[in-house]
């Protein structure tokens, strides 16, 4: 056998930011138990995980929202600023319409209600360490339901000319506001998860965004997608 073939598989690495000791012992045994991770760091408020963050260079942070002396909104700000790549996770039970769209505007990549399996957070953190966006269900329909609140007709909404995406740009952005990853689109539409990444980096790049939450709000501010 090859010492190639003997190498294990590398962990994404993580960063638990919680201040209930319960779920900081719940997530540490949970996912510290997967192949695919590795805990690196535990914090217990907004601060030490910044300290945590900077220290210690996770792939991927969960953050949660409400926690004492800063709170998760702040300091995935803070963590953003210094460390714009890195990818942080919002895990809470907060699903309140402002602290959804304030996570959101703070940088944060993904969106998960505590309570969800670990099957569809093992999914969210893969999803948000590959660079797409995750938002579970409840949070993807509460974004489509505030897009819907405005009017497309509004002065202020931009307007995309016909035929600035190709057709099978459209497909993957249609299936990106309906909330689809990298690779569901990928089986969706029958193409490599490579090819769907060149087609999600170059639907931004038209749309003038930055990230596939703010190309799902355009694409239906702007009626590109019903």
């Amino acid at each position: 056998m090859s010492e190639l073939s003997t190498l294990e598989p590398i962990k994404i690495k993580l960063l638990v930011v919680e201040d209930d000791p319960m779920v900081r012992v719940g997530l540490k045994h949970l996912l510290g138990a997967s192949s695919q991770f590795e805990i690196v760091g535990i914090a217990e408020d907004g601060y030490s995980g910044i300290e945590s963050a900077t220290s210690l260079l996770p792939d991927v942070v969960l953050m949660d929202v409400g926690m004492p002396h800063l709170d998760g909104i702040a300091a995935t700000q803070q963590i953003k600023q210094v460390l714009p790549q890195m990818k942080v996770i919002m895990l809470t039970s907060h699903t309140e319409r402002t602290e959804v769209f304030a996570a959101l505007s703070s940088g944060a990549d993904g969106y998960c209600v505590k309570g969800t399996s670990v099957e569809q957070l093992t999914k969210a953190i893969a999803v948000v360490h590959e660079g797409a966006t995750y938002l579970d269900a409840q949070i993807a329909q509460l974004v489509v339901d505030q897009v819907k609140i405005a009017t497309p007709t509004s002065k202020n909404t931009p307007q995309i000319p016909q035929g600035t995406l190709s057709d099978r740009e459209m497909e993957v952005l249609r299936l990106i506001v309906e909330g689809y990853s990298n690779p569901e689109i990928a089986k969706a539409l029958y193409l490599s998860e490579h090819t769907v990444k060149t087609y999600v980096r170059g639907i931004m790049n038209k749309l003038l965004v930055n990230d596939r939450v703010q190309a799902a709000v355009l694409a239906l501010r702007s009626g590109l997608v019903g």
